[in-house]
């Protein structure tokens, strides 16, 4: 179910009335909104709906043993059991097929056949999604920052239909303590929650919706029969399309949490201003970010083993970062690509430390401020190839779609020819400057903080058709309901 679209117009309202109505009685609202983040899942296919309640069950269960257990290395054990079943079912879900056929095509390649069937698996929308979310509840309670919580309320956390399919990752710890007390519809943060899903759907429909249909797809589909400017302005293009299409879901996400009374944290920060790789990490998806970071980029050492071992935790957190987001070689590709200017930035940035050339040492003067915005520039140029590795992958992966990334590349530099979609460049040049450059404020959204119930429900339900009749759009999915 998409949110801007009149099925969940019509689903919305209703389950926000319910809600509101039974926010100050706990025992009934929190298993309505579990059965309402189900019948929500139930939409992209019923039989996932079973794989999510084993997900809950099984990391709810392992969680309650481990809190039981003192000794430390069975804690250990029972946290590698938990990790490894929930990274198995998604290996299987997610990248069964795609290294089955790898596999098969190596066997065949010196006439051994295939050794392994090849079967077909429907990939569960929002999987990787709410497997990290289940996999980060086990390690903190193995941490000891946060209780092991009712099978009711790691239920409601872990469905809560928000965030479900496509994020942000939220930890246990920073939403299972929002279950603790009754919410209040009184206190609902309306302004800010439509704020954020008119943001949300503006960048979705009129921004990258406009640029997937009206530049990037005709321009990716054959690249060959483009000149350079088509094709830059098509990289650009889809820059600010993935941008627009992901944070604009995440706040429609975020929106929709706090009108019902929930706050979901922030999963992006202006990531195109960003001027350097780890600078664009603390502000692209910052959710995902913080978990590979906290859960396996420190746990296989960090920084702490010296340069080499740093360098190679880097290149490690990144390609499996790479792979999380899908299963294709463009996709380990892109992960690697964002390994490796991690570490040479890295490297870089102690080369200057050491010679004493500290950017945060750096006077604020003229020619530091165009310094700072050169460094933005040259980043984000470098950017904009990665994704072209990325969006290769979205269109099914492996080395087929390399041709595509190949010819992209030399259209890129292939000075001579002609702009056909000169008529797009300006729309182009104000929309993308939108997206990449917009800061959006949250002073001042709240103000309808006192208004009563019935006019917060009357604002809404005006509000949302509004929306709904701008966001409905021709059935585009989300870029990142596929991972």
């Amino acid at each position: 179910m998409l949110f801007p679209t009149v099925q969940f117009a019509i689903f919305f309202p209703l389950v926000l009335a319910v809600s509101w109505a039974l926010m100050r009685r706990p025992r009934l609202w929190k298993p309505f909104m579990t059965l309402t983040s189900y019948a929500f899942y139930a939409a992209a296919g019923p039989t996932f709906c079973l794989l999510l309640a084993g997900v809950t069950l099984w990391n709810w269960l392992a969680a309650e043993v481990l809190h039981r257990t003192t000794l430390e290395r069975r804690r250990r054990v029972i946290v590698a059991a938990a990790v490894a079943v929930d990274l198995g079912m998604l290996a299987v879900f997610k990248y069964y097929s795609f290294f089955v056929s790898q596999w098969a095509n190596a066997f065949g390649t010196v006439g051994l056949g295939m050794p392994l069937p090849l079967v077909t698996i429907a990939l569960p929308v929002g999987i990787s999604f709410y497997t990290f979310q289940a996999i980060s509840y086990v390690v903190d309670v193995k941490r000891r920052h946060i209780e092991p919580a009712s099978f009711l309320d790691f239920a409601v956390y872990l469905s809560f239909f928000p965030h479900l399919v496509a994020g942000p990752i939220v930890r246990a710890r920073e939403f299972i303590p929002q279950l603790a007390r009754p919410r209040d519809p009184r206190s609902v943060a309306v302004g800010s929650g439509l704020s954020l899903i008119a943001l949300g759907v503006i960048k979705k429909v009129v921004i990258s919706d406009f640029l997937a249909t009206k530049i990037v797809d005709p321009v990716f589909a054959l690249p060959q029969a483009y000149h350079a400017p088509d094709v830059l302005l098509a990289a650009y293009g889809y820059t600010a399309q993935i941008y627009c299409d992901f944070s604009g879901y995440t706040d429609m996400a975020i929106g929709l949490a706090l009108l019902l009374g929930f706050v979901l944290p922030q999963n992006f920060r202006s990531p195109y201003r960003a001027t350097g790789f780890r600078d664009f990490w603390r502000r692209w998806h910052m959710s995902l970010s913080r978990f590979l970071r906290d859960d396996l980029f420190i746990p296989l050492g960090g920084s702490r083993g010296g340069r080499l071992f740093t360098y190679r935790n880097l290149m490690i957190t990144m390609l499996l970062g790479g792979l999380w987001h899908g299963a294709g070689f463009a996709f380990i590709l892109w992960g690697l690509y964002h390994g490796v200017l991690l570490s040479v930035h890295r490297g870089w940035n102690i080369l200057r430390a050491r010679q004493g050339q500290s950017a945060a040492e750096s006077p604020p003067t003229v020619f530091a401020r165009l310094k700072h915005f050169l460094l933005i520039a040259i980043f984000f140029q470098i950017t904009c190839i990665g994704w072209l590795f990325f969006r290769a992958g979205g269109l099914h992966g492996g080395f087929s779609q390399w041709p595509v990334v190949k010819s992209y590349l030399h259209a890129m530099f292939d000075l001579p020819g002609t702009i056909p979609l000169t008529g797009f460049l300006l729309p182009v040049a104000l929309l993308g400057g939108l997206a990449l450059f917009f800061q959006w404020k949250n002073e001042g959204m709240n103000e309808f903080s006192e208004w009563t119930v019935a006019s917060k429900s009357a604002a809404v339900s005006v509000a949302l058709a509004a929306i709904t009749l701008l966001g409905v759009f021709e059935g585009a999915q989300f870029i990142y309901f596929q991972f």
